[in-house]
């Protein structure tokens, strides 16, 4: 377990290119912040983590839980659960926005991009050139 690596992940990579892809700006993994996002986004006060539905023990096919050595994993897993949550909420005391994407969200590109999109300019698509190009309105040539 030591070589899992939480940096650089297959599913955080997806999300950093489709948002860089998108011409947001972010920040890595910030040592000040509670959890250390893996995506922060300073002017907007918002914060993405992007867990793998395994190690987080997310209700999905891909977040099942080993057969064997239960008395093992089923402690470890949750309480990676309790520490994510416990993470999220201190990260929402301190006044950020926090999203949650999951390993397996990335499959469906188009609407983890949509999601993304509306978690960092959803009160305001003008905010972003690059949700400028998304939501043009008709009348604009």
């Amino acid at each position: 377990m030591a070589r899992i690596g939480g940096k650089n992940t297959a599913p955080e990579m997806i999300v950093r290119r489709r948002l860089h892809g998108l011409s947001y700006r972010y920040r890595l993994h910030p040592v000040d912040l509670p959890g250390r996002p893996d995506l922060v986004f300073r002017g907007r006060n918002k914060a993405i983590f992007v867990h793998g539905c395994f190690w987080h023990a997310h209700d999905c096919a891909m977040g099942r839980p080993p057969k064997s050595r239960l008395h093992y994993w089923l402690p470890k897993l949750e309480g990676n659960r309790r520490r994510d949550a416990a993470q999220a909420d201190e990260l929402r005391a301190m006044g950020w926005t926090v999203l949650i994407v999951w390993q397996c969200q990335t499959k469906k590109l188009d609407e983890l991009t949509a999601d993304l999109v509306d978690f960092l300019d959803g009160e305001n698509p003008d905010r972003h050139r690059g949700a400028k190009a998304l939501f043009m309105p008709p009348d604009v040539v």
